[in-house]
């Protein structure tokens, strides 16, 4: 944040009050809590393969990072915990054969998501490890549909109706 801040005051142009974010994997947990943590300054997110809960993920990356024992401090940062504060849009995009990050994770966010009655956007990608959606066969779609939600909610504007391109 204070980065882009930096940017800003440098040049003028660079507007702050629209700033998306993407990642997958852990940039995943973090681009949605990017919304529920830093919402004033957030405002779209995508979420690839996000693992929600660190206490959902292996064990031994989060324990070099967050420590051990488990604490409250893996509730205080999970998306799951934290899905009623939502504010923003979030595009939730998940493999359904994801071999590193359980797609389980994903689908405990978006009940949390529900049962906040919080508004989001899921993309389910069939046949799909990890990487689905920003690498291998799917990587096209999954972009345009990431670059589609950012210029909608982030510039106002209607995107091509892909339907109707041969």
């Amino acid at each position: 944040i204070r980065w882009h801040r930096a940017v800003a005051a440098k040049y003028p142009s660079y507007d702050v009050s629209k700033v998306g974010i993407y990642g997958g994997s852990a940039g995943g947990q973090n681009a949605m809590g990017a919304l529920l943590f830093h919402p004033d300054f957030y405002k779209v997110a995508v979420s690839f393969a996000g693992c929600h809960d660190n206490r959902m993920d292996k064990i031994w990356w989060n324990e070099q990072w967050m420590g051990w024992p488990i604490g409250n401090h893996y509730a205080e940062s999970s998306n799951v915990v934290n899905a009623h504060l939502l504010r923003g849009k979030l595009l939730l995009v998940v493999p359904e054969l994801d071999t590193n990050v359980d797609p389980a994770s994903t689908m405990q966010v978006v009940n949390a998501l529900i049962e906040a009655n919080k508004d989001f956007d899921l993309l389910v990608m069939p046949g799909e490890d990890h990487g689905g959606g920003r690498r291998g066969p799917s990587a096209p779609y999954g972009d345009r549909k990431m670059w589609d939600f950012f210029v909608r909610h982030l510039m106002g504007a209607e995107t091509p109706d892909w339907n109707a391109v041969n």
